[in-house]
């Protein structure tokens, strides 16, 4: 599969070097820089999630779309939570595969550090963690991920177009009103228990992140 998987991609255009095991994954993904790493969740010697936390862990921020066939909601949150930037289940059409890979290498990596600080909120992308002042926030994958972009593009208008298109990826049939559910969610944790208000909505377009509404 993974023979097939690369000659189809570089039928697509793309440069593809690939690991036998999760080892040589790990080896490759720290000795290399890649644009996107594609990543079977069951690698032998090493499974995807130890592959995904031993990079993180080593500050490696190369976006990583996950590949399972495990669809269990635990395993699929288990590794957004380690690092993982987007997954996708098996079976998979080619065109989402391909869709997906590009959307997630857009992202492109995180500059260093890796630390995101927007006033008093502070997101580390390398433990995933979230801080309003001394308050730890638990966030979802998928609002740490939206939290992220916002924060990525601090001072930016992001639209909910473009929002659809990264967190969900751009063959994703999500409505509008689903990213504004979301960024409601996000405000109730990030804003609500805070006299600062971080998130600024622009009628019509998006939102945008800073850290003081003019």
């Amino acid at each position: 599969m993974a023979r097939l998987l690369r000659q189809g991609l570089e039928e697509e255009g793309f440069t593809v070097s690939l690991a036998k095991d999760g080892l040589e994954a790990v080896e490759m993904g720290t000795g290399f820089e890649f644009e996107v790493i594609l990543l079977d969740l069951m690698l032998p010697k090493l499974d995807g999630f130890e592959v995904t936390r031993r990079l993180r862990s080593e500050r490696n921020q190369t976006p990583i779309l996950m590949l399972t066939a495990r669809d269990a909601l635990p395993d699929l949150v288990n590794s957004l939570n380690l690092g993982a930037d987007d997954y996708v289940t098996k079976p998979f059409s080619f065109d989402e595969l391909i869709a997906r890979l590009r959307a997630v290498s857009r992202r492109g990596q995180i500059s260093q550090p890796v630390r995101l600080r927007v006033g008093d909120l502070v997101l580390d992308t390398a433990t995933r963690e979230v801080w309003r002042g001394e308050q730890l926030i638990e966030l979802s994958p998928r609002e740490f991920g939206l939290l992220n972009l916002l924060m990525r593009l601090s001072g930016q208008v992001v639209s909910r177009d473009r929002i659809i298109a990264e967190i969900w990826g751009p063959a994703a049939s999500i409505e509008t009103n689903t990213v504004d559910a979301f960024v409601r969610l996000l405000r109730n944790k990030i804003e609500a228990s805070f006299p600062h208000k971080l998130i600024s909505t622009v009628r019509g377009v998006g939102y945008m992140i800073r850290a003081s509404r003019p």
